[in-house]
C-alpha cells in the first residue's frame, strides 16, 4: 500500500466508545477520519455529523472496500471483533483493536494469523499502558527496584447500574460480551498486573452474578500464580457501590510499589529513601463508562500510524493483547469447575 503523508481512518463502531476513537483520530495532524460504520446508522452518522466526516455506511463491508482508507479502528461489541478484524485483514486495512481483542482463544488466533499473512498491523486498545504511573512502575520493576517479585494484586471495583447493562442487548451476555465485569471492565487492569508482573501460570477462582440480572459474572475474585514464582489476588466487580478506584499493589523482596488512579500510595525500597514519583492522575470510568479519559486512544492512534511507516509491531501487539483474555478465560474456567486452572492451556 502506497502511503500518504496522512493516514486516512475508518471507524466500525458507533457505539459508547466511538468518539474516543474519532477525538483521537481527528486529534492527529497525520491522520484523517474519512468513515464511519454502524448497522445502526443513526449513530454513524450522528458521529459524522459531529466529526464532519464524509463517508457514513451501515454496512462495515463497504466500508472496507475504500480504497482512500489506510487503517481502520474497531469499536463494535466484543464477540464480533474477529470477523471484524480479519475481514479487514483480507482488505489490507491496518487495525486499532478495541479491548477485549476477542472473547475465544479460536477467534483471537486467528485474527493475529489473519492479520500477519496479510502484512497489516493490528494494535490493541490497553490505554492503562500509557498512563504516566504504569509506566514509571514497569520501569522500576524491569530495574529490579523491588528485587524478587512476591505479590502482584490489583483491584478494581467498579459500579455499573442496572440500566447500564439494559442500554444494550449484548451487554452481561457470554455469546457477545464474552462476560462480565473482568472480560467488559477488568480486562485493562488484568492486562496491566501481568504487563508489571510478568506472565501468569494458574488461577483459581470464583465468578458469579451477585447483584444483577445477568448471565455473566458482576463479582470476582482469583488468586493467580505468576510464571516467575510470585503470588497474587485479582478482583474484579460491577457491582459495588459507589465504585473505587482502580488499585495495584506491587511487593517484592526488597520494596513495594502502590498506585491507583490518582497516583502512587506507597513508593519504598529497603535501599532507597527516595521520594514517590509525582504523576499525572487518570481520569476514572470507575462509575461511568462515558468518563474514560481519551489522551490513552490518542497516544496509541499515534503509534499505529509510526508502526505502520517504520513497519514494527504497534506497542501492544495481538500476540500481547491475548494474554490478558486468555488469563480471563482460564479465570471463568476455574470458577466453574472449582479447580486450579493452567493459563492457555
Amino acid at each position: 500500500m502506497e502511503m500518504n503523508d496522512i493516514m486516512r481512518f475508518g471507524i466500525i463502531g458507533g457505539g459508547v466508545i466511538a468518539p474516543s476513537h474519532a477525538k483521537a483520530i481527528t486529534g492527529n495532524t497525520q491522520a484523517e477520519l474519512t468513515a464511519i460504520a454502524d448497522v445502526a446508522v443513526e449513530k454513524a452518522d450522528k458521529l459524522a455529523a459531529e466529526y464532519g466526516v464524509p463517508h457514513v455506511y451501515s454496512d462495515y463491508e463497504e466500508l472496507l472496500k475504500r480504497d482512500d482508507i489506510d487503517a481502520v479502528t474497531v469499536a463494535v461489541p466484543s464477540g464480533y471483533h474477529a470477523e471484524v478484524v480479519i475481514a479487514a485483514a483480507e482488505a489490507g486495512k491496518h487495525v486499532l483493536c478495541e479491548k477485549p481483542i476477542d472473547i475465544t482463544s479460536d477467534s483471537m488466533t486467528r485474527m493475529i494469523a489473519a492479520c500477519r499473512k496479510a502484512g497489516v498491523k493490528l494494535g490493541c486498545v490497553f490505554q492503562r499502558r500509557l498512563t504516566e504511573a504504569s509506566i514509571v512502575a514497569k520501569k522500576a520493576v524491569d530495574d529490579g527496584k523491588l528485587g524478587r517479585l512476591v505479590l502482584g494484586d490489583a483491584y478494581q471495583k467498579s459500579y455499573r447500574s442496572p440500566q447500564y447493562y439494559q442500554s444494550a442487548g449484548w451487554r452481561g451476555t457470554w455469546a457477545i460480551d464474552g462476560g462480565g465485569a473482568l472480560m467488559n471492565q477488568g480486562v485493562h487492569g488484568i492486562d496491566l498486573i501481568q504487563w508489571l508482573m510478568g506472565d501468569v501460570h494458574s488461577v483459581f477462582a470464583y465468578c458469579s452474578a451477585l447483584v444483577r440480572e445477568i448471565e455473566v459474572e458482576d463479582t470476582a475474585v482469583a488468586v493467580v500464580k505468576y510464571k516467575n514464582g510470585a503470588f497474587g489476588v485479582l478482583q474484579g466487580t460491577t457491582s459495588v457501590y459507589p465504585g473505587q478506584d482502580t488499585r495495584f499493589e506491587l511487593h517484592g523482596e526488597k520494596g513495594t510499589i502502590i498506585f491507583d488512579d490518582s497516583g502512587f500510595k506507597q513508593w519504598k525500597f529497603a535501599d532507597s529513601d527516595e521520594e514517590a514519583p509525582k504523576v499525572a492522575p487518570r481520569v476514572s470510568a470507575k462509575n461511568d463508562p462515558l468518563q474514560i479519559a481519551n489522551d490513552g486512544h490518542y497516544l496509541l492512534v499515534d503509534d499505529l500510524i509510526r508502526a505502520i511507516r517504520e513497519n514494527r509491531d504497534p506497542l501492544i501487539s495481538g500476540e500481547e493483547g491475548r494474554k490478558s483474555v486468555d488469563l480471563i478465560l482460564a479465570i471463568y474456567e476455574s470458577a466453574r469447575t472449582g479447580k486450579e486452572v493452567t493459563v492457555g492451556k
